[in-house]
């Protein structure tokens, strides 16, 4: 749309290289990302809830519960990446002050 309106009034310049305009095309609008945090936290949820029903069921319950449980924790934290950025978020959490908490979580998964 930003194209089409450069072009009708005659701003439209190709200085842009390709890199540029991949990084505009796949930008998010604050919108897109609440409802990307909230559709990717709600899965995570339903999945940790599920695990721990599932962790009830005779012999296989607590492969279940390990798999569910682990993909609600990866999903809700994943949910995060919506709001701050892939890169802003990795950059944050392995900053000195919280990489300890970072790896032990990390590892606990």
């Amino acid at each position: 749309m930003d194209k089409l309106k450069r072009v009708l009034s005659g701003q439209d310049t190709d200085d842009q290289g390709g890199l540029a305009e991949a990084i505009d095309a796949t930008s998010l609008g604050w919108g897109t990302r609440v409802k990307g945090f909230v559709a990717c936290f709600a899965i995570g949820c339903l999945f940790s809830v599920l695990g721990t029903c599932l962790f009830w069921i005779p012999k296989k319950g607590l492969t279940l519960f390990a798999v569910f449980y682990t993909l609600g924790n990866i999903a809700s934290i994943g949910s995060t990446l919506f709001l701050m950025g892939p890169m802003k978020q990795l950059k944050r959490m392995f900053e000195p002050t919280r990489l300890i908490a970072t790896v032990v979580m990390l590892v606990s998964i």
